[in-house]
């Protein structure tokens, strides 16, 4: 259709959106469904963090706020930044957005030219690379493989990178794989672009506070204090304090590209949300107990969905340092009939299927630009987690 715009055509829409939907709407016609689709804790946004916003909401806090921030904000993500990552940020380096994605969203429209690359690994967040396409830029992808727990192997960074690339964009721990970078591997990855020194790191710290076990987690420009004044350090609330629907992201970064940004955002959707805002000061600078429970549960949850999985005929699935996705392969499965009848030729098939006849929603490996695998997020309870994965070996055994 002439009137919609030609950058339309270059994007596709949300895959981990028109799975959760079609769950929606199978749980409407009364099926049995369980949703492992969307990326979201179960968990409540802890009480003292409410609190604070309703303390804001009487306090009249209730107007339009500063494009980048409300100055209490900014300064706590700079507190955040120094206490957690050994960063200093000024407020004045740091910008808010209504989530992760608006703010990675404004980066790139603020400095992608036509013809500029954006490294992007496989696989990745489905967003990335429409991002990149709707901004004007072409994104290049860096293969992972399921040997390497689907980390960026420096050899790899290496070949994707050419004079065009002004982005690599880092995401540890990763959606949709788990992956999470030590400092060893983080190092291996940032000497190699200190080798050249046009491009630009966008890192996105979304899921730092989600790491099982012993892990550390490390961020880019703390690895590398030389990386400083080209990393754009990306995190949010929204998942270490199932903060999602509150639409809180920020990022620090050198003070131009912030000021670049900020024009952007005040011609765009100017300040974030006032009452959001009071509630994330609350829950940088407030009680983080909450966050030990959330690991553990998380934990948990994790090691059963993947003992469970690599039980399931056909399936191998790598055990992920953070966030709360599984990136099962399917690959043994490809070429196999479903009791429908219909021939499993691709892991959309595979995840289509699975919805049709277990009623489980997991979301394709493809549509995250590496497959045949599949995602599974175990942000939900263990009930529904054994329920599920036991499906899942139940139709996996029924392929034939």
């Amino acid at each position: 259709m002439a009137f919609i715009a030609d950058a339309l055509s270059r994007i596709k829409p949300s895959a981990t959106i028109v799975l959760t939907q079609k769950a929606r709407d199978l749980k409407a016609q009364g099926r049995d469904v369980i949703s492992l689709s969307v990326g979201e804790p179960d968990f409540d946004t802890p009480d003292h963090i409410k609190q604070a916003a309703i303390a804001a909401i009487q306090r009249g806090e209730t107007k339009y706020t500063p494009v980048p921030g409300i100055p209490q904000l900014r300064e706590a993500i700079a507190r955040k930044f120094k206490r957690e990552n050994g960063l200093d940020y000024r407020p004045s380096q740091i910008i808010v957005g209504t989530g992760g994605k608006h703010v990675i969203y404004n980066a790139l429209l603020a400095t992608l030219n036509p013809g500029d690359e954006v490294v992007i690994p496989t696989p990745y967040w489905v967003s990335y690379p429409e991002m990149v396409a709707l901004c004007g830029g072409t994104p290049v992808f860096a293969e992972t493989r399921l040997a390497q727990n689907f980390k960026l192997q420096p050899e790899a960074l290496e070949r994707a990178i050419t004079k065009k690339t002004k982005w690599v964009i880092l995401n540890s721990p990763s959606n949709p794989s788990g992956a999470a970078y030590t400092h060893a591997e983080m190092k291996a990855l940032t000497d190699v672009l200190m080798r050249h020194p046009h491009v630009w790191v966008l890192t996105d710290d979304m899921y730092e506070h989600l790491v099982y076990g012993n892990f550390i987690f490390v961020t880019p420009a703390q690895v590398e204090p030389a990386l400083y004044e080209r990393t754009l350090t990306m995190n949010g609330v929204s998942k270490a304090y199932a903060m999602t629907g509150w639409r809180i992201g920020y990022a620090g970064g050198p003070e131009h590209l912030i000021k670049a940004m900020d024009l952007v955002q005040g011609q765009q959707t100017s300040g974030t949300c006032s009452i959001s805002q009071w509630a994330a000061v609350e829950a940088l600078d407030g009680p983080q107990d909450h966050l030990k429970v959330f690991r553990r549960a998380f934990e948990e949850r994790r090691d059963l969905v993947v003992s469970m999985l690599n039980q399931a005929k056909g399936l191998s699935c790598p055990t992920p340092e953070g966030a709360f996705y599984v990136y099962p392969s399917c690959a043994a499965l490809m070429g196999k009939t479903a009791p429908s009848g219909k021939k499993i030729e691709t892991d959309e098939d595979f995840v289509l299927e699975l919805l049709a006849t277990e009623g489980v929603a997991a979301v394709h490996g493809s549509s995250f630009g590496l497959g045949p695998n599949f995602r599974v997020s175990y942000a939900t309870s263990n009930d529904k987690l054994e329920d599920a994965c036991h499906r899942i070996q139940r139709f996996c055994a029924s392929l034939r």
